[in-house]
């Protein structure tokens, strides 16, 4: 079998793992449409097994020492009820520690966002990643299965979830009583309809996320800083209107474009990574927090 690179890929399949992703194709059609790219020594399955993502080199293992990260559970009486979430924060840590709520995409908790989290305690933050399939037994330990879980919940009730988790981090011992939320694909959306919805939300870092209405952003008290994928037209087309809107209200924001890289850049599980990209990204992030969160 072919050894596969990035390079090898065309932008058609990268398109094309992208609708399936986000449901817009049943797997069925994916695999047909996918099958016109097997040329050249390359074979359907080993496209996907390419395509999807490899958890088996995540950065930040779940017992380094650096950090304490636990499991917790937390009501979310709006939402799905008891929902279970990733705690990390610095193990040495003395003060209280500004919060950010880490946001999984459209299929649970899975071991990247988990990742994220424990990066995010490492960078100084207590953060707290939930798992919105917690009402249906929480991460099913695949993505493709944490999908079609993730489409039996509605967004609306998937959202109160994590505005749950925003109350329950703010009055954490640990935590200083400033907490930002930041979210990926999916969790981009709930991190911009957070900053709809929460007037007393400091900051919101939407990767890659669907915009709230014109009606919505009047709302919008937080601090934004917005990341978007060149090459991601799906989600991008969005964004004249929301600018607009945050323009005509005077709202605070910084958006960042980066070159030639996919919906998912972020992401370094999975061929649509650009370390570059992330790399600026994160830090970016991070550097937002602190200012932000004080």
């Amino acid at each position: 079998m072919k050894k596969i690179t990035k390079e090898d890929i065309k932008q058609e399949v990268f398109d094309l793992y992208d609708d399936y992703a986000h449901n817009k194709i049943e797997r069925r059609q994916f695999m047909e449409r996918l099958s016109l790219f097997a040329i050249g020594g390359l074979t359907v399955p080993s496209l996907l097994s390419f395509m999807g993502p490899n958890y088996k080199a995540l950065q930040i293992a779940f017992d380094d020492q650096r950090l304490k990260s636990e499991f917790i559970t937390y009501n979310s009486p709006k939402g799905g009820g008891e929902i279970k979430g990733l705690l990390s924060r610095p193990s040495d840590n003395k003060t209280k520690l500004p919060g950010i709520i880490v946001v999984h995409e459209n299929r649970g908790l899975n071991p990247y966002i988990e990742d994220v989290g424990r990066r995010a305690g490492l960078a100084g933050f207590i953060s707290l990643a939930p798992d919105a399939l917690s009402p249906l037994g929480g991460y099913p330990g695949n993505d493709d299965d944490g999908r079609t879980l993730q489409k039996q919940r509605t967004s609306s009730e998937m959202l109160e979830d994590f505005i749950a988790a925003y109350a329950y981090l703010k009055v954490h011992p640990e935590c200083n009583g400033k907490v930002g939320v930041v979210g990926f694909c999916f969790g981009g959306w709930i991190a911009n309809m957070m900053a709809v919805k929460l007037p007393d939300l400091p900051a919101a870092v939407p990767f890659y996320g669907g915009q709230p209405t014109a009606e919505d952003v009047p709302s919008i008290n937080a601090s934004l800083l917005i990341h978007y994928a060149e090459l991601d037209t799906r989600v991008n087309e969005g964004w004249p209107a929301y600018e607009a809107a945050l323009k005509a209200n005077h709202k605070e924001y910084e958006v960042c474009f980066y070159p030639k890289v996919n919906h998912g850049f972020h992401n370094d599980t999975t061929p649509r990574f650009d370390e570059a990209a992330a790399t600026l990204a994160w830090q970016r992030t991070v550097d937002f927090f602190k200012e932000k969160l004080q």
